[in-house]
């Protein structure tokens, strides 16, 4: 039987902190699944085609990984997949607390799934997709914070935004 993770998050765009906890995740289940949030609410930089297609191109080279979008409840999509475990990032305390509370819900939904919490290297324990995103929009050099993948997209993405004004 092939044990599924779930890495779940708005990943906009996925960042060298997001790579490095798929990464780990990968050496510790047969299959991972990145599943991206349509999070419209929090108005993504890039649309959830744009995020799953710039994710997969960007972990092309990891064997066990599959990237999909989702809209919804996380949990849903965890058993719709068959999944049992879901993977959290967690680069400090505050994120610690927020993620704690989270997995608590998480439990009380659907006790047969476990959360387990992956810390990122340390050169990426200070790197979040938000803070990537306004470097980029301000100009700013964001490049040692993704891959040059998204590095590529990404600037892409603020030349377009520039020529429509926004």
């Amino acid at each position: 039987m092939s044990v599924g993770a779930v890495y779940a998050g708005t990943f906009d765009p996925i960042t060298a902190g997001h790579e490095d906890i798929t990464r780990r995740a990968c050496r510790l289940f047969d299959r991972v699944i990145i599943a991206i949030a349509d999070s419209k609410s929090k108005k993504p930089l890039f649309t959830l085609e744009e995020r799953v297609a710039i994710a997969r191109e960007s972990l092309a080279d990891v064997k066990n990984v599959e990237v999909m979008g989702f809209s919804g409840l996380l949990m849903n999509f965890v058993q719709q997949h068959n999944a049992r475990v879901v993977v959290r990032g967690v680069r400090s305390v505050t994120d610690f607390d927020y993620e704690f509370q989270l997995a608590g819900m998480n439990r009380s939904l659907y006790p047969e799934v476990e959360t387990i919490f992956l810390t990122p290297g340390e050169q990426h324990a200070y790197v979040s997709a938000t803070l990537v995103r306004e470097i980029a929009i301000l100009g700013g050099d964001y490049a040692k914070f993704v891959s040059p993948v998204v590095a590529h997209h990404l600037a892409a993405k603020i030349r377009q935004r520039k020529s429509e004004g926004q």
